[in-house]
């Protein structure tokens, strides 16, 4: 049998998108938003892409402390076996400069991401998109399917 860590990381590299949520002073709570996602372990971090004006990407700026989901199984109605990550981290903005090889992993994985985040482009600041990084400090797996006995497990970042 795999163990927790093996299965959580098999739906982070499976998934597609996730959910992010900020904290803003600005904002009467916390935000939440949907992004594309490029997943890394040993260190665990997670990178997306989104726009520098976005009320997330403003909130990051202003405090890096993240939660975020990612659900690990087809939705088709209340009661299926559920299955899925969260997760705590620091969350920061990468430089315009100096990230080629960050940007290029993330462009593999959604290869039509790559006019949003053209490394000449973005570092010209021709393009309103840029790259985040997440570096988690906490997984916690929720599996029914694998470990039903104990479906809730903390995983600590590596």
């Amino acid at each position: 049998m795999a163990t927790s860590r093996n299965v959580l990381e098999d739906y982070v590299l499976d998934g597609q998108l996730m959910q992010v949520a900020t904290l803003s002073a600005a904002e009467a709570g916390p935000g939440l938003c949907s992004v594309w996602y490029d997943p890394h372990f040993g260190p665990d971090l997670v990178r997306f892409i989104s726009r520098h004006d976005r009320q997330h990407s403003h909130a990051i700026r202003a405090d890096p402390r993240v939660a975020g989901a990612i659900v690990a199984i087809p939705l088709t109605g209340l009661g299926q076996v559920a299955r899925g990550v969260t997760f705590t981290g620091q969350a920061r903005e990468l430089p315009v400069r100096g990230v080629d090889e960050q940007i290029s992993e993330f462009c593999r994985r959604w290869p039509n991401a790559q006019p949003a985040i053209d490394p000449h482009k973005l570092a010209a600041g021709e393009t309103a998109s840029r790259l985040y990084e997440i570096r988690v400090t906490e997984w916690v797996l929720f599996d029914e399917e694998n470990f039903p006995q104990q479906p809730r497990q903390v995983i600590p970042a590596r």
